[in-house]
């Protein structure tokens, strides 16, 4: 059997961390905490767990008190969670057969993120996260804030059905998000930080959830065509720059976006979303009714489980507006029958 250890830094969670390390307790077989400066009861409830519990200067870089966390890790395998993630009592089960299971050829294995984007939980984002790696493998963090896991040697991934919940919500649509991330970007670009290409993704997402569309279009073009971006990440940066761009008063941009964005693979829903009001706007409803059901019926494929899918755009939103479209059309039994499929998917 494998053995485990479960790596956190953590700053002032004495509201999750007692909760992120019931719902695993049992599996780690030692417990690393890494504190980064918490000025409440962090490393009180950290102590009833482990005595594992180091102190690390904050320099505005994850990546850095990441890989600290790491460095005192002695077991065949690391796990790494944030103080406000959880597993279900459905995982639990499944990382502790994992666990009893894994053989020794493994190097990395991958777990879908859950992350609600409201409190009603109804929006959810998934993405797909490295999260137990093989300690001798050298896996180390790069990035200073939405921080990625490399490594310089090939490594045998298996993909589990494990999922690791966010508990933390995104901000109501009318809040101000925290500044904390793009101050960290800022900081780092005023002192002189040259960004490497996961930097200026990263602050471009940061620049856009604060409304700054310029910068955050200046930051996404640099990206969306540079070589080091996979497919399905360019197809994610088209996504969020067409979005940019209607926000900056340049809807025209959009409509070039999605044609770029369709040319390239087989139709993203968010896309398919995109070419379904585009034609819903021009009146012709049988095009907007093709594009809409081309959402919800071709999900996003495996592969773009890595980047960040918004399943609004395959779930009730396309099923929302074929209900528009069919009461436009007069048809109201397939009006209904769309309408009471996007309930379903608001209610889940």
């Amino acid at each position: 059997m494998a053995t485990i250890s479960l790596c956190l830094i953590v700053k002032n969670e004495e509201q999750n961390l007692d909760h992120c390390l019931s719902s695993i307790e049992g599996i780690p077989d030692e417990i690393i905490i890494v504190d980064t400066g918490s000025t409440d009861r962090t490393k009180e409830i950290a102590a009833k767990w482990t005595q594992h519990i180091y102190d690390f200067e904050w320099i505005d870089d994850f990546s850095a008190a990441r890989n600290e966390s790491f460095k005192y890790a002695t077991k065949d395998y690391i796990l790494w969670l944030d103080a406000d993630d959880i597993l279900t009592p459905e995982d639990k089960v499944k990382l502790e057969h994992l666990k009893n299971t894994l053989t020794e050829e493994v190097d990395a294995v991958s777990m879908n993120y859950e992350i609600p984007q409201d409190n009603s939980r109804k929006f959810i984002s998934n993405t797909t996260r490295l999260r137990l790696l093989k300690r001798t493998k050298g896996f180390i963090w790069k990035g200073i804030v939405h921080e990625d896991i490399t490594t310089e040697d090939s490594y045998h991934l298996i993909k589990s059905d494990i999922t690791v919940t966010h508990t933390k919500t995104g901000s109501a649509p009318d809040a101000t998000p925290s500044r904390r991330n793009l101050d960290i970007y800022e900081r780092h670009l005023a002192r002189g930080y040259s960004f490497n290409v996961s930097d200026m993704l990263n602050y471009a997402r940061e620049c856009h959830s604060h409304k700054q569309f310029k910068q955050a279009i200046h930051y996404y073009e640099l990206c969306k065509d540079h070589p080091e971006i996979p497919l399905e990440n360019r197809v994610f940066i088209l996504h969020k720059l067409a979005t940019c761009y209607v926000y900056n008063n340049q809807p025209e941009k959009e409509l070039e976006l999605t044609l770029e964005a369709l040319s390239m693979d087989v139709p993203y829903p968010a896309f398919s979303c995109r070419m379904g009001e585009h034609f819903l706007k021009s009146g012709n409803l049988e095009a907007a009714i093709f594009w809409y059901k081309s959402a919800y019926s071709s999900p996003p494929g495996e592969r773009y489980a890595w980047s960040a899918i918004d399943n609004v755009y395959h779930t009730w939103l396309p099923h929302q507006q074929l209900s528009l479209c069919y009461q436009a059309l007069g048809d109201m039994s397939q009006a209904k029958h769309h309408q009471q499929w996007a309930e379903f998917h608001r209610k889940r």
